[in-house]
């Protein structure tokens, strides 16, 4: 046990002020904080906030609550899933409803409750795009196609989004952008903002690219030289991406758009800011017509990065509930030059269980979205209702991570993470850390084994749904973090290791002030048919070690 280090020493660090007093009123309330930023280590990444490793139990509120008289809506939800930021939009045709005019009201008031909650905020511009739309740009823009032009389609009819290649538009969303920059300077020393979605979800369905005179011209002519450098390809649009040509090129285009924007707004308050996607099929690449051409989707990523430096990281939409598709799009999303992160997800029960693997992969943040009581849904896609079965998928395992998410955020930067969701077969999964395997299987009791056939016993309650996950922190050789729930989670010898493998102690506490404080150890029946956690929130320390 000589490499065995004590969690104390592990972490070796010191929270920050407690949230709630970050939040209370007084001097110290106002002063100015450090920039939230995101750090790489390695190919790791963190999101700093204060000044400290910080992660994003996220929530996202419908699109149409961004109104003072709608966010009371809001607080109950984040409070009762132990949410700690809270994703909201902030519309281009809400703050310039007349040209020139600017009104943050709504701004102000949503900084005054989110302080008064004691909640972060991630605010999103709903500008040139919103879902590939215009909806949520001023009448005075829907208004006017010469100024602002719609795409063309190849007969020279109008298609019903906004021009990559339009410059007044440019020009306009990006004097707003920075307008809405310049108000969270001035109001905003604290940082209850910490990052901005610019845009949302951009691209056009049904016409991969413009075909007005100035995206001809610009076709016609061979690619730019910062995307040949990073596509290693040469040529005419059409030479360089063959099928593909449109999408790409209008890719291209509105990642450069968003950069102007982004660009501008980090002039004024430089806090991170991401771009999101509406996600294509997880596997071959997408037929140019069916996706939302423009938007940053897996296959496309190194366009944005080229195209768009000013913009730190793009975002899986999820909501493609299967389970293999899932974490196909966390492990595309999740590169050494693009911090993890997901910002929308289906908010139905089966959604709950992917906030495990998204932890493991070093994520940022997890969201799902529609987190209010507006009386909004967007079933199929998500939850038919919120009640307390729904929320309950979410409030578990974030309560788990809440009282220690300083910790784990700052200790995912160094140490190796992992996590894993029921899968649709229901077959159970595992991973290697260091000497030791790790497994968890599903619809087992807390005592005996599902096929002991000389007791008699009813199926788990989840046995049948699609519930359960559990995320890992590996903390020294022999010392193991543990979460989850719905999971039998066994630690065994990995092919190879040193001796025979037992676990010495399973220890269920939580942290405090950076230090871990054991309530119970699990021996005897809680340990004899391996680590079962259930419908409670349940912080575990494993301390395995070996024998000859």
């Amino acid at each position: 046990m000589k490499h065995q280090k004590s969690l104390i020493a592990a972490i070796g660090l010191a929270l920050v002020s407690p949230a709630s007093a970050w939040a209370a009123g007084g001097p110290a309330a106002d002063a100015a904080t450090p920039l939230p930023r995101i750090e790489t280590r390695n190919g790791r990444h963190a999101l700093i906030v204060d000044g400290a490793p910080f992660f994003m139990l996220g929530a996202q509120a419908n699109n149409a609550v961004n109104y003072p008289a709608y966010l009371d809506t809001i607080w109950p939800v984040l409070d009762r899933i132990h949410a700690n930021t809270l994703e909201v939009p902030v519309a281009w045709q809400q703050i310039e409803p007349v040209e020139g005019q600017f009104d943050f009201s709504y701004l102000g008031t949503l900084l005054d409750q989110a302080r008064q909650h004691d909640k972060r905020l991630v605010l999103l511009w709903f500008g040139t795009w919103k879902n590939t739309n215009y909806s949520y740009t001023p009448d005075w823009v829907k208004l006017d196609n010469r100024r602002f032009p719609r795409m063309k389609r190849k007969d020279g009819e109008d298609h019903q989004v906004l021009s990559a290649h339009g410059a007044n538009t440019l020009a306009s969303d990006k004097r707003a952008f920075v307008k809405l920059m310049e108000y969270i300077r001035a109001h905003d020393a604290r940082n209850t903002v910490i990052m901005v979605q610019v845009e949302n979800e951009t691209g056009s369905y049904r016409l991969p690219r413009d075909h007005g005179a100035e995206a001809e011209r610009l076709f016609a002519l061979p690619i730019p030289t910062a995307l040949a450098r990073a596509t290693g390809r040469t040529g005419t649009w059409s030479q360089a991406f063959g099928a593909q040509a449109d999408r790409y090129f209008n890719t291209w285009y509105t990642a450069s758009y968003v950069n102007e924007i982004a660009r501008a707004g980090k002039a004024i308050k430089p806090l991170p800011m991401y771009v999101n996607a509406a996600l294509a099929g997880p596997s071959n690449l997408p037929d140019p017509d069916g996706v939302a051409s423009g938007g940053p989707q897996q296959d496309v990523i190194d366009v944005w990065k080229a195209a768009a430096p000013a913009i730190d990281l793009a975002a899986p939409d999820i909501y493609d509930g299967k389970s293999d598709n899932v974490l196909f799009y966390m492990d595309k999303y999740n590169r050494p030059d693009n911090a993890l992160m997901v910002p929308e997800i289906g908010n139905s029960v089966l959604f709950g269980r992917y906030f495990y693997p998204a932890l493991g992969r070093g994520a940022i943040g997890f969201s799902p979205f529609g987190m209010d009581l507006s009386g909004y849904m967007n079933y199929p896609l998500g939850a038919k209702e919120l009640d307390d079965k729904t929320l309950g998928a979410f409030a578990l395992p974030y309560s788990m991570l809440a009282p220690m998410m300083r910790d784990w955020a700052k200790l995912a930067v160094s140490r190796s993470t992992w996590g894993g969701a029921k899968p649709d077969d229901g077959k159970p999964i595992s991973t290697t850390m260091g000497n030791w395997t790790i497994s968890g299987d599903w619809g087992e009791w807390q005592f005996g084994m599902k096929e002991w056939t000389f007791f008699k016993a009813d199926p788990t309650p989840a046995a049948d749904k699609p519930v359960g996950g559990f995320a890992v922190m590996q903390l020294s050789d022999d010392e193991f973090l543990l979460i989850g729930d719905h999971v039998r989670v066994n630690f065994a010898p990995a092919a190879g290791s040193p001796g025979k493998g037992i676990m010495l102690r399973a220890e269920e506490g939580r942290m405090v002030d950076g230090k871990w404080v054991m309530t119970r150890i699990w021996n005897g029946d809680q340990t004899d048919y391996g680590l079962n956690l259930t419908d409670r929130p349940q912080v575990l320390k494993v301390t395995m070690g070996h024998y000859r």
